[in-house]
């Protein structure tokens, strides 16, 4: 396996308060409607979650932080649709609010550079750029609570 290993950063800004933001994230019917239909979490720290964020690989991961209103830590867990590695693969959503509105950032890491990922490292870095458009505009739009 290569040592060397490759990650994507994400920004959206988003005009709902960081607490409407937190919410898309982390409530399992939010979550099921911006990101994937059969996404689902138990949010807390320890928790699980779970989607298909480029629509075809379900991966699975453990919420390692979990900081309401700041910070989602997801460590992806082995999959058999992925090719192997011996690296972690993380996902790291940080939220800063910017009233009325939030910054969200995600920042992925972990997926080698080895030829054998180049499909799923471009799944992974477009799927979530898609996903995260659609979470802008659930939460501006569609989050009435």
């Amino acid at each position: 396996m290569s040592d060397k290993v490759r990650g994507y950063a994400h920004r959206i800004d988003i005009a709902a308060d960081v607490d409407k933001v937190w919410r898309a994230l982390t409530e399992p019917g939010s979550l099921a409607q911006w990101c994937s239909p059969a996404a689902d979490i138990r949010a807390r720290a320890g928790g699980l979650f779970r989607a298909s964020v480029d629509r075809m690989t379900e991966l699975e991961a453990h919420i390692d932080i979990f900081e309401p209103g700041r910070r989602l830590r997801l460590i992806y867990l082995p999959s058999a649709a992925l090719p192997p590695t011996d690296s972690a693969l993380v996902d790291d959503f940080i939220l800063d609010p910017v009233p009325p509105a939030t910054i969200l950032r995600l920042l992925g890491s972990g997926l080698p550079s080895t030829a054998d990922w180049d499909l799923q490292y471009r799944r992974l870095r477009m799927g979530w750029q898609a996903a995260l458009t659609r979470l802008k505009v659930f939460a501006e739009k569609q989050l009435d609570y």
